[in-house]
């Protein structure tokens, strides 16, 4: 097995059916000055149904009639937001955003995969969303419902689409989103979980339980043929035989689009 970036500027889409991916923002960490100083950002991605699109945007809430488990498959009728980035990055979200078709009241779920400022500092543009914060579920207005996350027990929020407990990075809390049947097999937003592409000797130092997370990387590598780390662009994982493109339904005629250019798979 081995990685390899997934080059191109942001956005990256990934095109799928039920669900594409579209990485607005790629997240950094890079030192400045003196005292072990960082300025950083997390990566921001956003999930879309193939049945969304503007028109068919509403601006109704989720209500959560039926526990957790209906409210989130009714959140996720609509675009998903997978962690916001910190409250500097404000406009560039907003923009992003903006160029995919998406105004904040579109959004209808974001999930936070932890609680750093970094990565959920913009909660505050999507008061209509519902929230998945860590292991933390609320509808708007601050309804919060309890669910059954835990590692080996993923919440299914549609066809291929799954939050699994990815432990580790920010504790015991931490959460990851699963998108199985794109272009390129399946996708894992995975927060901290990776810093970056190449990160091996670096992540353990940021990391608030190691042998959580050494056992979260691993059965994320397993399942995953793109990663998008919290700090860097997203990755290919390869295998030994691994084709281009993964099989699956509706998936031999799409092609991965980054930016106006296809991405580079060497």
């Amino acid at each position: 097995m081995r990685t390899e970036p997934l080059r191109g500027a942001s956005p990256l889409l990934v095109p799928g059916d039920p669900y594409s991916v579209v990485v607005l923002l790629q997240g950094y960490a890079e030192p400045e000055g003196v005292d072990d100083a960082v300025r950083a950002n997390g990566s921001v991605t956003l999930v879309l149904p193939q049945t969304w699109g503007p028109a068919s945007s509403h601006g109704e809430s989720p209500r959560g009639v039926g526990g957790a488990e209906a409210a989130l498959e009714e959140a996720a009728r609509g675009p998903i937001l997978v962690d916001t980035g910190g409250p500097w990055a404000r406009e560039a979200l907003l923009g992003a955003l903006a160029g995919q078709g998406v105004a904040p009241g579109d959004v209808t779920l974001v999930v936070g995969t932890h609680g750093h400022s970094d990565h959920i500092g913009n909660l505050g543009l999507f008061p209509g969303a519902a929230l998945l914060v860590s292991h933390d579920f609320c509808l708007p207005g601050g309804r919060y419902l309890p669910h059954g996350l835990g590692e080996g027990r993923p919440l299914s929020l549609g066809p291929g689409l799954e939050v699994w407990a990815t432990p580790g990075h920010g504790g015991q809390r931490d959460v990851s989103v699963v998108v199985a049947g794109t272009a390129l097999g399946t996708v894992v937003v995975a927060g901290d979980v990776f810093e970056r592409d190449g990160d091996e000797d670096s992540w353990q130092a940021l990391s608030e339980d190691p042998a959580a997370q050494e056992r979260t990387r691993k059965r994320v590598l397993v399942a995953a043929d793109v990663v998008v780390p919290g700090h860097g662009p997203p990755f290919r994982v390869l295998r030994e035989g691994s084709q281009p493109e993964t099989e699956g339904e509706g998936n031999s005629q799409q092609e991965p689009v980054v930016g106006d250019e296809e991405p580079s798979l060497h």
